[in-house]
């Protein structure tokens, strides 16, 4: 039987990332454990910039690219992850799902070896959203195929 919640009740908080976010808080200090926040970082700018509830404009979006940017240089990401990691976060000022879903589909293929399923599995799932948010590209209309004159 479902349970009512009084009037004055609040809903329960999403926090999108989790598994990502666990991931990082339990993983020792080094590599692993910033490869996975800074996954948890770039994922979070690519789907708050796609999410039609917050509605940031561009230069909210530019802002969170620069102080993302800023602080992903400061942690000690390994170079195979560093640019793709610095690319999503570049693409996220733009909010073009058709850019980010290659781009966090790459962080995800980079970052491989230090993540554990269900973190992967969570960076595939936004490759996937971003994917379908894309809109498809036109087919060329049919024309009638060139015929030399003279």
């Amino acid at each position: 039987m479902p349970v009512t919640l009084p009037p004055y009740a609040l809903s329960a908080p999403v926090f999108r990332f989790r598994n990502l976010a666990a991931l990082a808080g339990r993983a020792p200090i080094g590599g692993a454990r910033e490869v996975a926040l800074a996954c948890f970082v770039a994922a979070r700018l690519v789907a708050d910039c796609c999410d039609p509830a917050l509605e940031l404009d561009e230069e909210a979006r530019t802002a969170r690219c620069v102080g993302a940017k800023g602080w992903l240089g400061t942690i000690a990401i390994p170079s195979p992850v560093r640019t793709p990691v610095a690319k999503l976060a570049d693409a996220s000022s733009l909010a073009n799902p058709a850019v980010m879903a290659p781009l966090v589909s790459s962080l995800a293929k980079a970052a491989e070896s230090f993540l554990d399923p269900a973190s992967r599995s969570e960076l595939d799932g936004l490759a996937a959203k971003l994917a379908a948010m894309a809109p498809t590209a036109q087919a060329p209309a049919s024309r009638p195929p060139l015929v030399a004159s003279r």
